[in-house]
């Protein structure tokens, strides 16, 4: 792949992280992006023989500052000598504030209807993410027989707490913005109440 292509590649991708920034994933049509990155409608297929594959690029791109956040809520966290429970906290709200900030990609970045397929193997970014949450869900409940489900139990109540609260449906229920006593329910149900 010549330096042109590879810029050109990147540029499509830049576009549509951009049009999920501004429109979410319905703005992620193939003459969209094309339109946005300035090229013509038939240059995606060039360089992304699927839609399915751009979508994984720019999903990719997602994963990436996912990922950056964690790390840095994590550094930060084990900076202060902190306990698994207290690490999982920041990483709760590290991953529930990457939702809130980029709601768009973050939908991109699980809408596995979308992105099956693509070929861009996103399992290797998210596994680590994943494995870090096992790894200090473990220390939390070392007589957990099956760290991973406890996790998988976690995240997912997690990743419904992103979704409810960008649909507006959170506030429904709770009658106030504030995602804190949600969370720190959830916290205290699958990792028991941290120390104050």
């Amino acid at each position: 792949m010549t330096d042109h292509d590879k810029d050109l590649r990147a540029r499509l991708v830049a576009a549509g992280v951009e049009l999920v920034a501004t429109g979410g994933v319905q703005a992620l049509g193939l003459r969209e992006i094309a339109r946005h990155a300035g090229v013509s409608h038939g240059a995606p297929r060039r360089y992304f023989p699927t839609h399915r594959e751009l979508l994984a690029a720019i999903a990719q791109q997602g994963f990436g500052r996912l990922t950056d956040t964690l790390a840095g809520a994590d550094a930060l966290a084990a900076t202060t000598d902190a306990d698994a429970r207290t690490r999982l906290d920041g990483l709760a709200r590290a991953y529930l504030g990457f939702a809130a900030a980029n709601p768009g990609m973050f939908e991109l970045m699980f809408r596995h209807d979308l992105l099956e397929g693509s070929g861009a193997e996103l399992r290797r970014t998210t596994m680590p993410l994943f494995l870090t949450f096992v790894r200090l869900v473990s220390e939390v409940h070392p007589q957990s027989e099956d760290p991973a489900a406890a996790t998988a139990a976690l995240w997912s109540n997690l990743h419904g707490l992103a979704q409810l609260r960008a649909w507006g449906s959170l506030r429904l229920i709770t009658g106030g913005e504030s995602i804190e006593p949600v969370l720190r329910t959830t916290l205290d149900a699958h990792l028991g109440p941290a120390t104050r």
